[in-house]
């Protein structure tokens, strides 16, 4: 059976190869080479003076916060060299450019023509420089007044038979006072409909955390990883995702931190790093940061962590009282005498040939674990995207417990966020099931009665859209359709609404799959000044370990036909809601200092926001588990019980699991390369294990089509160049958005509902050319 037997023109990336040249694989990240990167593009888009000035005042006190992933800043000193990667110093290019879209560009392009563009080529545009339009039946976007853009989604918003019929995305890029206007007007509106990036990444990791921990998010600060004596890495890449980690950990492990890899792919940035601000890195000494690096099978984590657990067990009780932390058991947690039960038949070695680890590693790792209690662990999506994601994060919680490694100094958890105030929009109720509490505040303190009922998840959106169900869909930012799974089906459901809606800085694929109407607005971006009445105002962000900080921009935008996001917020809500609103929406537009009073109002730890904000380096949001205690109905914390489980493969069958190449941040393709895999020049790739390739007839080079038949619906990847790669047997990697296109609608993450972008089960066969 085949869903979606034809292409949807513009949906997907164009089938079409580059030219793959391949190199070697790095043994180092960072270096001169990442900062020659970065320069080159800051430089390249911006221009010198311009380029310069955004990358001076990037993550520096009293500058604006990188657009790109939610690393903290130190809380002490700053680099004065340089307080960035070269990932973030992309971003800010891409951001910073001098090249904007004006109503010529749009006269000149069709939607069909700009739909034949890569997501590469379609980015590397410029910046939309004015509100656009594309009417019903229109082939070309046209301008389009801001009063006339709100009117036309103030009266669409209000013809819906329900206020559910709408659905409103969220990006993780929105700043705090943003995403604050944002969902008390959709709550205002009369809809819970508030799906964001958050389904898609670490939702996993805050429904595991909340459940076990009563906390959703992290423990950890950037001090715990000076003194840690173990850090755990699992599922992540930051020598590509989150660089400026790699510092962290070169420090932590010059104060005597072991540090422990385990991932599928040997990812550059965990084996060694050449800090480029250190005369070391400079000359290329290549340090390296891991010190065991454990290749497990995509899904064998939960699988490697009970081995380890086991081995511990065995050993705590031939010497009680000397591996697992007793007396923190006892006073801080539940259900630890049912876990052991289960835990014991475990047999330790058929739980790490089920991970396809090594014994002996496993072991090794037991071995360092068993005497230490300062023991952090990290994750990103090589974790949270698998249908046992909220399971496998659990059993982290269950060693970290086991050993008393919550609540103490060099300690505790650290789910590693993607885009940069991703934490914030959460913290500041973008969630389609708000709390009581939450639902409660508002209503004391805005006199309205927000919903109660649930709303729309982003898997959830997709097939309410597809179904007819919704009908208007606004994007405040992201690149909705490149970061979603089942790229055909999620494009069909945008193309049901009657009116697609985006707020971006650039054009991308979402604005070229569209509903009958669709409009882009064009907004400041994070280094652009947001002036008014001479004032050069500031936002405020959350970083992934739960400070809060002002970002102001420092430079001139590329058009006078840009808004704030916040101020835009403010007019959609004013078109939409008129005199029946109980917010005083333009005093908001006026002064953010009004909303940050209001979040203060609302919030819990927002106490002083606008003072302790303004203070250098912001501040400190309360965290339950930082302070030792867990806001559970217990107040204790929760062993979890769950068991491994891999999917068994048919002998034609492989587990593909999707990842970003060197040269991107998330939907942003900043070019052709990954420079630390060594391959250039080419994104349709496979990685797949030289035994794989060989039995099944095909070579390294090769092209092949990559087919998943999940639900009984045939879903296709063509042209796809095979590389050999170190990834362990049955396992295949590929760059997203390419291969989304195979990710299931209807395989998600259980309780999370996050699409399991991490384990896709394919097919790969030779490329036929017809």
């Amino acid at each position: 059976m085949s869903e979606n037997p034809l292409p949807i023109p513009g949906a997907e990336n164009p089938e079409k190869l580059t030219g793959l040249k391949k190199g070697d694989i790095k043994k180092a990240a960072a270096g001169i080479p990442a900062v020659v990167s970065a320069l080159e593009m800051a430089i390249g888009e911006a221009g010198f003076q311009r380029g310069m000035k955004a990358l001076f005042n990037l993550n520096k006190k009293g500058g604006f916060d990188c657009p790109s992933c939610a690393w903290p800043d130190p809380d002490d000193e700053r680099s004065g060299i340089a307080e960035y990667c070269e990932n973030g110093a992309r971003a800010v290019a891409e951001e910073a450019t001098a090249k904007k879209l004006t109503p010529d560009f749009f006269s000149e392009n069709s939607v069909q023509e700009l739909g034949l563009l890569s997501d590469y080529e379609i980015g590397g545009k410029g910046r939309i420089a004015q509100p656009m339009f594309l009417p019903a039946g229109g082939t070309h976007y046209q301008p389009i007044t801001w009063e006339a853009a709100f009117d036309k989604i103030g009266t669409e918003l209000n013809r819906l038979g329900s206020p559910h019929e709408a659905v409103f995305y969220t990006s993780g890029r929105t700043s705090n006072e943003a995403a604050f206007l944002y969902q008390l007007f959709v709550r205002e509106f009369g809809t819970n409909n508030l799906p964001d990036c958050s389904n898609m990444c670490h939702e996993s990791s805050g429904t595991a955390l909340g459940e076990s921990l009563g906390i959703g998010k992290g423990s950890v600060t950037l001090n715990d990883f000076y003194q840690a004596e173990v850090i755990m890495i699992l599922g992540q890449n930051p020598g590509t995702n989150h660089p400026r980690m790699l510092t962290a950990l070169q420090k932590a492990k010059a104060n005597g931190a072991t540090i422990i890899s385990i991932n599928p792919l040997p990812e550059t940035g965990l084996m060694g790093f050449n800090n480029p601000q250190t005369v070391a890195g400079v000359l290329g000494y290549k340090p390296a940061l891991t010190d065991i690096f454990l290749p497990v099978k995509i899904n064998g984590d939960m699988a490697l962590l009970k081995a380890i657990e086991l081995l511990l067990l065995q050993e705590e009780e031939k010497h009680p009282g000397t591996v697992f932390d007793q007396k923190f058991i006892a006073g801080n947690t539940q259900g630890y005498t049912d876990f052991i039960q289960d835990l014991r038949p475990y047999d330790a070695g058929q739980l790490a040939a089920q991970a396809g680890v090594p014994y002996a590693q496993v072991q090794e790792v037991a071995r360092v674990l068993a005497g230490k209690t300062k023991i952090i662990a990290c994750w990103a999506m090589g974790l949270t995207q698998h249908k046992n994601a909220v399971a496998t994060i659990k059993e982290i919680v269950n060693l970290l417990l086991l050993k008393g490694s919550i609540g103490k100094p060099g300690a505790g958890t650290c789910p590693v966020r993607g885009h940069s105030n991703v934490q914030g929009d959460r913290t500041m109720g973008i969630f389609e099931r708000p709390t009581d509490k939450l639902l409660d505040a508002i209503e004391k303190n805005f006199h309205f009665a927000p919903p109660r009922e649930h709303g729309y998840d982003v898997v959830e959106c997709i097939k309410a859209m597809h179904a007819g169900e919704a009908k208007v869909f606004f994007a405040m930012g992201g690149n909705f359709l490149s970061a979603t799974p089942d790229t055909r089906f999620t494009a069909e459901a945008l193309q049901k609404c009657r009116l697609t809606v985006h707020v971006s800085t650039k054009l991308n694929r979402s604005h070229l799959v569209h509903g009958e109407e669709a409009l882009i607005l064009p907004c400041l971006g994070r280094s652009d000044q947001d002036m008014r009445d001479g004032e050069n105002r500031f936002v405020s962000c959350e970083n992934s370990m739960g400070v809060v900080q002002l970002s102001r921009g420092v430079l001139e935008p590329v058009s006078e036909h840009l808004l704030s996001e916040p101020e835009i917020v403010c007019r959609l809500a004013q078109a939409t809601l008129g005199t029946r609103s109980k917010v005083y929406w333009d005093r908001y537009a006026a002064d953010y200092d009004l909303i940050r009073s209001d979040i203060e109002r609302t919030i819990p730890g927002f106490a002083d926001y606008n003072e302790r904000v303004r203070q250098p380096g912001g501040f400190y949001l309360p965290n339950c588990n930082r302070a030792g205690n867990f806001d559970t109905p217990s107040r204790k914390a929760h062993f979890h019980i769950d068991s491994p489980e891999m999917p068994v493969l048919r002998a034609d069958e492989l587990m593909m699991m999707t990842i970003r190449s060197h040269d991107q941040f998330n939907t942003t393709v900043y070019g052709l390369n990954d420079r630390y895999r060594g391959i250039y020049n080419e994104r349709r790739v496979i990685l797949m294990n030289k035994k794989d390739i060989r039995d099944r007839g095909l070579q390294n080079g090769d092209l092949v089509d990559l087919h998943n038949h999940h639900g009984g619906v045939e879903r296709v990847a063509h042209k796809f160049v095979v590389v050999e790669y170190p990834i362990p047997e049955q396992c295949t990697a590929t760059y997203f958005p390419e291969t989304n296109v195979l990710v299931p609608i209807t395989s998600v993450a259980e309780k999370s509902n996050t699409p399991t972008s991490k384990m896709v089960i394919l097919t790969v066969k030779r490329h036929e050319e017809f």
